[in-house]
């Protein structure tokens, strides 16, 4: 057991010391080398998701220089527009690469421009017989964004909701087996949760993260589409697990009380094993769209990830900490916990108990992993230096204390447990 709260101290002094000494990347650009026949050539490395600033770059002036090129720069509906941004690069003498490598020559048309993924400028001009590879110390997280079914895209965003809520549904069903409850009270359960996490984490995002959408874009808060600029579907990108908390609290209190009829805290230390396992994939759905990131982490950190696609709001593109994967290992980590606990102890008996420890580690989890994300929009709540999330954490955890001491108080027998009411 020693061993083992040695090796997370060491993993944590670890994440500390990356922090303290990261590397800054002026005018937002990284080191790399560019491997041209076996030959090595420093680069510096850039990004951005804002067409007018990759538009602008040029006129930057910098040699030995290649640019990341992602799918929001060429966005179709734009297609003019982005096709003079590729101009401007052929004038400054950039030549442009597919995501092999290979030498693009031909005229830009909107059916290939979507291939355009590197714009290189070096001293020696580059051939399409010659061998070229991109060496960085760190990581580059550039996928696609979701799998092509003909026309549609099913964007693993998406998938990983769909992940999240189906593997719930089959492990709570196999908890209602083991306690011998009635599958009948599944469904409701189901669908009342899946009403408070949507609804809930998108009003906890508006009202801690993005206030001012009720006044800038009201339907959006409550649709996933945005009538800014004209009417256009976005899909809910905005969710906070602060507000998904919350409303789930409710929810659950009215589906314990209306429709199982059993003490609310017996409902919440199942849910939390499903929630946890549940935040596991709802991270990796980040992890793929590039949001909720670290902040800058020096190069040669094994941790060190640089996400081209990241927002604007991020600011500069450069190496970060993957905070969504340690979230998502944090989460996976207490699934497992809870779901031993819940297997091989008699624990479940104590109503409250699971769900007081399941409250402790989620927003201990989120509490430590928030020193090395960046801000999510404008954190107006900030005490002592700590950010909204962090401040938002430390009601839970308390609460989470709270509930395991009075969980004494609402010992069952196992033959008590399997009753509806």
């Amino acid at each position: 057991m020693n061993n083992i709260f040695f090796r997370l101290y060491l993993v944590m002094l670890a994440f500390v010391t990356q922090f303290l000494f990261a590397q800054q990347y002026p005018g937002g650009l990284s080191d790399g080398t560019l491997e041209i026949n076996g030959n090595n050539v420093p680069v510096k490395i850039y990004s951005t998701t804002e067409v007018g600033d990759l538009n602008a770059f040029p006129e930057r002036g910098i040699n030995n220089v290649l640019v990341i090129l992602n799918e929001s720069n060429f966005e179709p509906a734009y297609f003019n527009y982005s096709t003079e941004t590729l101009t401007r690069f052929k004038d400054s003498k950039y030549q442009f690469f597919d995501k092999n490598f290979k030498l693009l020559n031909s005229p830009v048309t909107q059916d290939n421009i979507t291939d355009y993924k590197y714009a290189v400028k070096s001293d020696k001009v580059i051939t399409p017989s010659d061998t070229v590879a991109l060496e960085t110390p760190f990581k580059i997280w550039d996928p696609s964004k979701g799998i092509k079914i003909f026309s549609f895209t099913l964007h693993f965003y998406s998938l990983m909701f769909v992940f999240a809520f189906g593997f719930g549904y089959i492990v709570m069903t196999r908890i209602f087996k083991i306690d011998n409850i009635n599958q009948k009270y599944l469904e409701p359960l189901f669908t009342w949760t899946l009403i408070g996490t949507i609804l809930g984490a998108r009003l906890g995002h508006v009202i801690f993260y993005q206030p001012e959408l009720f006044k800038e874009d009201f339907w959006s808060v409550f649709l996933p589409i945005s009538t800014k600029n004209g009417l256009k579907f976005t899909g809910f990108s905005g969710l906070a697990s602060h507000g998904a908390a919350i409303a789930l609290i409710m929810t659950t209190l009215y589906y314990s009380f209306k429709i199982i009829k059993k003490n609310p805290f017996w409902v919440y230390d199942r849910l939390g094993i499903v929630v946890a396992l549940g935040g596991t994939f709802v991270r990796m759905g980040n992890f793929f769209n590039s949001e909720i990131l670290g902040k800058q982490a020096d190069p040669n950190s094994p941790f060190a990830l640089l996400f081209p696609q990241q927002s604007s709001e991020y600011g500069i593109t450069v190496p970060r900490y993957p905070s969504q994967l340690f979230e998502a290992v944090g989460y996976l980590a207490l699934f497992i916990l809870l779901w031993v606990l819940y297997r091989k102890t008699d624990k479940k008996y104590q109503q409250g108990w699971l769900f007081g420890l399941f409250f402790i580690i989620l927003w201990a989890i989120r509490f430590f992993v928030e020193f090395l994300k960046e801000p999510q929009g404008d954190e107006f709540i900030q005490i002592g230096g700590l950010n909204t999330g962090q401040v938002l954490s430390i009601p839970f955890m308390i609460a989470g204390v709270i509930i395991m001491i009075v969980s004494k108080k609402f010992k069952i027998t196992p033959e008590e447990n399997g009753k509806p009411e």
